[in-house]
């Protein structure tokens, strides 16, 4: 992933945090706390987060600012939850095994154990694997019951790019031998990586061998190499399951699926937020190999493809947040219907023929972005019209 510098502006920071607590918490109450640990160790899926929570789509800057919104958002509820997320990036990383010391104490978990879990996880990826990337963030995402995951990133300030490793405790047989769950990057050529499964001889001799071919580095690792180009293109995204989604939104109305969606007053461009919201809730691991389709939610905060829309982004946080607390309260039909949708859109998607309108869709986005509140760190986007008449938003 190129490299991003800079700070996420803070009112984008306090939606991240609301709307990725609020993601999580459904997706643990539907799910269960295994089930986010394995997607937050799921490369493709964790970059579809980050894309629907409004950080711009391809870039490192997504690891850093989802893993501080996750922390502040469910370390303030993790005796409710059983979700615990220790470290951070640069100083915060060096605070995670006092973090995790305290949660042993208060939960009766085996602090020694995951302490050794999170030093032999950085050095492991640091250390053993020589890839040319150097760690500066490290995240240890943890449950009730011990279950971990591991969430770290490394940068190569040479090249500009950044590279992210997720790792998941049911997989990790063997801290020496294939342990990640995946790594985020671009095939840079051969590297000597001595978690291959084929690098016994190499940790055995301790000798400088390097791997034959760089697609054996990790035996199960899934590679998604993000481009050099800011801009959201139409070869970035599924054209199919995008379009699917703006249809069922914009063009076949929301007024058809009041019955099932149970969310009267929703208009057509919360719906298309909500959609890929539910999607990254509920969708199936296979529906996330194109991330920045889901940056059609909430766009991004340099502007690609489109300006934040913060009147949509609080509608969605505020909707989703609202069919929490009434399934708590045994009244789910506001999430039930929230869990249609990512199913509706699939079933559609098997009739739906996709078109060459990707340009069309981001220009319109665009030029409607001021009547939703659109906002990048520029500044709020700008009316195209100055005697435009506002319209019905929601």
């Amino acid at each position: 992933m190129p490299l991003h510098y800079g700070k996420v502006p803070q009112w984008l920071a306090v939606r991240m945090s609301r709307l990725g607590g609020a993601i999580s918490e459904a997706i643990v109450m539907e799910y269960g706390r295994s089930a986010l640990l394995s997607r937050l160790s799921d490369p493709f899926w964790f970059q579809s987060l980050g894309c629907v929570l409004g950080m711009d789509w391809h870039s490192s800057g997504i690891t850093t600012s989802v893993m501080g919104a996750l922390k502040g958002a469910l370390n303030k509820r993790s005796a409710e939850l059983g979700i615990y997320i220790c470290g951070g990036r640069g100083k915060y990383s060096l605070q995670t095994p006092t973090e995790l010391a305290a949660i042993g104490e208060r939960t009766g978990l085996d602090a020694h154990k995951l302490v050794q879990a999170s030093k032999l996880s950085a050095k492991v990826d640091n250390t053993a694997i020589q890839d040319g990337f150097q760690l500066y963030l490290h995240s240890f995402i943890l449950t009730g019951d011990g279950e971990w995951a591991v969430v770290q990133q490394g940068m190569n300030t040479g090249n500009r790019l950044a590279r992210r490793y997720h790792w998941h405790s049911p997989s990790v047989q063997s801290f020496t031998e294939a342990p990640h769950q995946g790594i985020y990057g671009i095939n840079q050529g051969t590297i000597l990586n001595l978690t291959d499964i084929e690098a016994t001889q190499a940790k055995t001799a301790i000798v400088g061998l390097t791997q034959e071919t760089p697609d054996k580095v990790v035996e199960e690792i899934r590679r998604l190499v993000m481009p050099a180009h800011h801009d959201v293109r139409g070869k970035d995204v599924d054209m199919k399951r995008l379009g699917t989604v703006l249809a069922l939104a914009h063009e076949q109305g929301v007024q058809d699926f009041e019955s099932l969606l149970l969310l009267q007053g929703v208009g057509p461009r919360t719906l298309q937020s909500l959609a890929l919201v539910s999607e990254v809730i509920h969708g199936a691991p296979v529906r996330f190999r194109d991330p920045a389709r889901f940056s059609f939610a909430h766009g991004g905060k340099d502007g690609h493809p489109f300006p934040v829309p913060e009147k949509v982004y609080d509608e969605t946080i505020t909707l989703l947040e609202t069919g929490i607390r009434k399934a708590k309260i045994g009244e789910p039909e506001r999430q039930e219907a929230l869990k249609s949708l990512s199913k509706t859109a699939a079933a559609l998607e098997q009739q739906f023929e996709p078109n060459d309108r990707f340009d069309d869709w981001v220009a319109e986005e665009r030029r409607q972005s001021w009547l939703y509140g659109g906002r990048t760190v520029q500044g709020r986007a700008k009316s195209p019209d100055s005697r435009a008449q506002q319209l019905e938003l929601f």
